[in-house]
């Protein structure tokens, strides 16, 4: 502000250059804005008339005009400048709209051509002819998708040709309808073996699967020859995990002739996999020539056994635990004998095709050359409450590792827990440091009764008072379970269980009780075998084993031995000194050599070992 003459005259800087170069950017943008306004106004206003176009062109049955119509959106979309950036949304969205209308009367058409057996009217035909760019490239699809429906099953020859019929002479199908024609008698041969191929690939029998599609590929051409293609390669492309899976699983367990057999297979499959060439070469290093074997099968049965012998034969002697039970000791000593004369443990169930319910037929043996057959059977493995007092294990835990452990109360009070204190523990040690000792992994059979606990739990309510009244009797506190402990009780026994029987144990039945069965009327026997397999047998799954206790066994013919068959048991252990085994009525029949305190110091088996070099020093002399 500035005076002159006692005037205040008011003075405006200039603006700068900048600011008028703002000023001008503004009044662009501004102009910009306005213009692009007008063009989107437009442009949605053109649009906004499209749709309805397309459709009343479709009604007026101008189908000409309306795939003009469609051309020319679809061109403005193909046609764009790379460097448009402009949003074309408005115009897919018409396109998608367009295909719809069309696709509808489509599917119209295919349905009541396919279901109503439906001739195409004149107009039904301009419609698909006129369209063409719309329908010609769906009802391709949908004919290529019927003859494959065809291949599969889901539809019959008669109604195929039929759609044929109607459809090849169309200008924009005729070009892909008659090869595809031309191909359905072929296709038809090869019916049976592709749906053949697809079951085993449903049922994840992979390997059947893909010998099937290879074969497929072997006798056809074409359509069928590229279908079996594909399915082929899918199949390899979902096999490839879980069949590693399984050899990984078989090589942990040793079950070396069958990694062998699925890694062969597999190295042919996917001949470049240098994983599958290394696993197929850690399987072979670990079998030997086969061979089928019509000698006699030893069987060995054992009870658990004498974990700490100062508690069986000095604290707590008593003579019945040194006449029916073998210590640890000599268990690993019978072992190392037995794999010196060159035994090999086989699976029984092996020995018979149970696959028919009404009878059984003879399986071969077969195992290495230079092997002789051997059954394990550890018997009454659900231990009894007083065990624990003479020097036995207790119960059967799994250590933090996941190994199988018996559980024991040492001379010194302490808690014992030990692969070595139990057979199954000692028998899965040596099978790792002898794999041939099993052939394929396998280890042994298991036997269960249930009165009074499955591997030292009560697992049910109705066990309870049995074991309380063992524990009474023998002095001890007897026990109350809630119903969640019990529930906790079998969900520990079920984790055994699953870990006995993936690493190669079998599980079978001593009967509810230990009952001497042969001397039970068949009531009695109904009613232990309904127990059994409520309260053991809903654990262990289905049992076909029944090893009879004190080898009381039934005859086949008797009709407590024929209620037991059909209730699933179907190869029976009784007892003898002597190799022996026979197939009966729709059953299988093994004697079993008792291994005991007794038997050790009385019955001569010294074709299996030397009683001298076995026989546990710590026992009272006899």
């Amino acid at each position: 502000m500035m005076e002159f003459g006692g005037n205040s005259v008011s003075m405006e800087r200039p603006r700068s250059i900048g600011t008028w170069v703002m000023i001008g950017l503004g009044i662009a943008c501004l102009a910009a804005m306005f213009i692009s306004m007008v063009f989107v106004s437009r442009d949605t206003r053109r649009l906004a008339g499209v749709m309805p176009g397309f459709n009343a062109a479709l009604e007026k049955r101008d189908y000409a005009k309306a795939l003009e119509m469609y051309r020319d959106l679809n061109d403005i979309i193909i046609n764009r400048d790379p460097g448009d950036n402009s949003d074309f949304a408005g115009e897919y969205e018409i396109l998608t709209e367009m295909e719809a209308k069309v696709n509808e009367r489509v599917l119209l058409i295919e349905n009541q051509i396919r279901y109503d057996r439906y001739t195409p009217t004149a107009d039904d035909i301009a419609f698909l002819e006129g369209l063409s760019e719309l329908t010609g490239a769906r009802m391709t699809i949908w004919l290529t998708g019927l003859c494959e429906e065809f291949l599969l099953g889901s539809i019959e020859k008669p109604t195929l040709m039929f759609i044929f019929e109607q459809l090849e002479g169309l200008s924009n199908l005729s070009a892909a309808a008659r090869p595809l024609r031309a191909e359905v008698d072929q296709i038809e041969m090869s019916r049976g073996d592709v749906q053949n191929a697809e079951e085993l690939f449903a049922n994840e029998e992979y390997i059947e699967a893909v010998e099937r599609y290879e074969y497929v590929l072997t006798t056809s051409e074409g359509f069928v020859h590229d279908f079996a293609q594909n399915r082929l390669e899918e199949c390899k492309n979902e096999m490839y995990q879980p069949m590693m899976r399984i050899a990984d699983h078989m090589l942990a367990n040793f079950q070396y002739y069958s990694a062998e057999k699925l890694l062969s297979d597999l190295a042919r499959i996917f001949p470049e996999d240098q994983i599958i060439q290394s696993n197929l070469y850690m399987a072979t290093s670990n079998t030997s020539p086969c061979a089928t074997y019509t000698g006699p099968v030893e069987v060995i049965c054992v009870k658990p056994l004498i974990a700490d012998t100062k508690v069986a034969f000095e604290v707590n002697y008593v003579s019945s635990t040194d006449a029916y039970y073998l210590t640890t000791s000599e268990f690993k000593a019978i072992l190392e004998s037995l794999y010196a004369k060159g035994f090999c443990l086989i699976d029984p169930t092996s020995m018979a095709d149970m696959s028919n319910s009404g009878f059984l037929n003879v399986q071969e043996i077969t195992i290495p050359q230079d092997k002789k057959p051997l059954v394990i059977i550890l018997e009454d493995f659900s231990y009894t409450a007083t065990r624990e007092k003479v020097g036995m294990c207790s119960r059967l835990v799994l250590n933090d590792v996941g190994q199988v452990c018996g559980e024991y109360l040492s001379s010194s009070g302490q808690t014992v827990v030990s692969r070595g204190s139990e057979a199954i523990g000692i028998l899965d040690a040596f099978v790792e440091a002898h794999p041939d000792f099993s052939y394929n992994g396998v280890k042994g059979v298991i036997s269960l009764t249930g009165y009074q606990s499955i591997f030292g739990y009560v697992t049910d309510i109705d066990q309870l008072d049995d074991r309380n009244a063992a524990l009474e009797a023998a002095g001890m506190g007897t026990i109350n379970l809630t119903d969640k402990e019990i529930e906790t009780n079998r969900t520990t026994v079920l984790a055994i269980l699953d870990k006995l029987k993936d690493s190669g144990w079998m599980m079978a039945s001593s009967t509810y009780g230990f009952i001497n069965a042969n001397h039970c009327e068949i009531g009695t026997i109904e009613n232990d075998t309904e127990k059994w397999l409520s309260q053991v047998g809903s654990l262990t799954g289905p049992v076909s084993i029944l090893v009879y206790p004190n080898g009381d066994f039934i005859r086949g013919s008797d009709p407590r031995c024929v209620y037991l068959k059909e209730q699933g048991f179907r190869i029976f252990f009784g007892v003898g000194p002597t190799p022996y085994y026979t197939f009966g009525d729709n059953y299988l029949y093994f004697d079993r050599c008792m291994l005991t305190g007794d038997t050790l110091r009385n019955v001569d088996y010294s074709r299996l070992f030397d009683k001298d070099e076995v026989y546990d020093g710590s026992r009272k002399k006899s």
